[in-house]
């Protein structure tokens, strides 16, 4: 489950899920749910794959939504669909989605940046919270 939350100029995301792998995939849903308002009509017809380093789950979570974002900026690719995979050293996932059709797809929010003011995640009771601040 996410939620945005307005932070001044900035826009947050809050993630809860019950293992770190759904975190990270329901934290890449919660990022393009900024920028189009209809994500659940983005058809997952493209495929693309990543591999990211790191042992830190902050920065980890930080470094996967920077390469979501720089898959959308590059590509115009809505992503939609993401199943991640924990490894030793990092994570490897494969995200789905289509190209942005301006006549389909809802634009709502451009996301400039992903931020590291208030980055954080952290094992709760009930699974994973993880907050963090997009440049808008």
């Amino acid at each position: 489950m996410f939620e945005t939350f307005e932070h001044t100029a900035d826009l947050g995301l809050r993630v809860r899920a019950t293992t770190l792998e759904n975190l990270l995939e329901e934290a890449g849903r919660g990022l393009f749910s900024m920028m189009v308002t209809n994500l659940d009509d983005v058809r997952c017809l493209q495929e693309r794959t990543y591999r990211i380093e790191g042992a830190a789950v902050d920065y980890l979570l930080f470094d996967w939504l920077n390469e979501l974002l720089y898959t959308f900026e590059s590509e115009r690719l809505l992503l939609a669909e993401f199943k991640v995979e924990l490894e030793p050293n990092g994570l490897r996932a494969t995200a789905r989605g289509e190209p942005m059709d301006l006549n389909r797809h809802r634009m709502e929010h451009e996301v400039k940046a992903i931020t590291y003011h208030e980055l954080r995640v952290e094992e709760v009771a009930n699974g994973w919270l993880a907050e963090l601040i997009v440049d808008i």
